[in-house]
């Protein structure tokens, strides 16, 4: 198919569709009757020769070929929005947006205490939303501009995006204080005769602890298994267990749980932590100011951004 054949009009209709999937809704957003869309979509379904869009659940689900298309039409459209409109600054003072981070339990507590803090001066208009990437599908949200940023361990997250490596997480081990262990250097004797509270964290890169210690036939008695970090410092604080967690959680937890940590008796691999967002949102203002912001405030090198692939 030649350009030439196909109207640009059908293109961000497309891309609408792909985002609300609810023929009302676009042809609001797009100052159009229904009729008006369904008649436009059966033109882009004559010339691409597919349906693109069947009925479904409260709306209309895309085809497989209508998946394939989304990201280079989104990634088209951004390229000649861009050039067609220059950039004119993202000012975060007067800034009334609301964006959306991908995050685990563990971004929540040791990301967004520190950030909220420093919108709160420098961005008051500016809301943040968080998702799990367990909870959605976190390539298909960015790629489709529902989702801003993420932040983590997410090997997942390849081609279309960019990533900014933050810091390399150590782990730790953290117990209450008063704790037995508490009054010497931590053996690997000691740490595999302790009762542990172990995080199954699925969908995370923090899996890969217990995959090493598998691999290397070291064992621990474990005494509780929990799904998230969120219980930690309460379970800690009022037990003898231990919890081998990463060393910025560590730091968050302790003081308000009153919990003591100590370095592990074995060398972990550390856990690289990206900053990533999808290439349609790379020359986006406002995206790239909080991008900016968050590498201010937790990258540990002035490490260059790098095109995922």
């Amino acid at each position: 198919m030649e350009l030439g054949e196909i109207d640009l009009n059908l293109l961000l209709l497309f891309q609408r569709l792909m985002q609300e999937r609810r023929v009302a809704s676009v042809a609001e957003q797009m100052n159009m009757s229904q009729p008006g869309v369904s008649n436009a979509l059966a033109k882009l379904r004559r010339l691409l020769g597919d349906p693109l869009f069947v009925r479904g659940p409260g709306g209309v689900v895309p085809t497989p070929f209508a998946l394939r298309l989304a990201e280079p039409v989104a990634q088209a459209l951004a390229t000649l929005h861009a050039a067609l409109n220059p950039v004119t600054g993202f000012d975060p003072l007067r800034a009334t947006r609301t964006m959306t981070i991908g995050m685990t339990d563990i971004g929540e507590v040791v990301f967004l205490p520190e950030l909220l803090e420093r919108l709160s001066s420098v961005a008051p208009g500016v809301a943040l939303n968080t998702v799990r990437n367990t909870s959605v599908n976190l390539s298909d949200e960015m790629a489709e501009g529902r989702v801003d940023l993420a932040i983590g361990l997410l090997p997942q997250l390849k081609g279309g995006f960019y990533q900014r490596r933050l810091f390399d997480q150590r782990y730790v081990c953290l117990f209450r204080r008063g704790h037995a262990l508490e009054s010497a250097p931590l053996t690997l004797a000691a740490w595999r005769e302790a009762e542990h509270l172990v995080v199954v964290s699925a969908g995370t890169g923090h899996g890969q602890v217990d995959d090493w210690l598998k691999r290397r036939g070291v064992r621990r008695q474990v005494r509780l298994t929990v799904p998230h970090f969120m219980s930690v410092g309460y379970i800690l604080q009022r037990t003898d267990l231990i919890a081998t967690v990463p060393e910025r959680l560590a730091l968050q937890l302790a003081r308000p749980f009153a919990l003591g940590m100590c370095a592990l008796p074995m060398t972990l691999p550390a856990a690289p932590i990206h900053l990533l967002w999808h290439a349609r949102v790379q020359h986006d203002e406002g995206n790239r100011w909080l991008r900016d912001l968050v590498i201010e405030l937790f990258a540990d090198t002035p490490a260059p951004a790098r095109k995922s692939r």
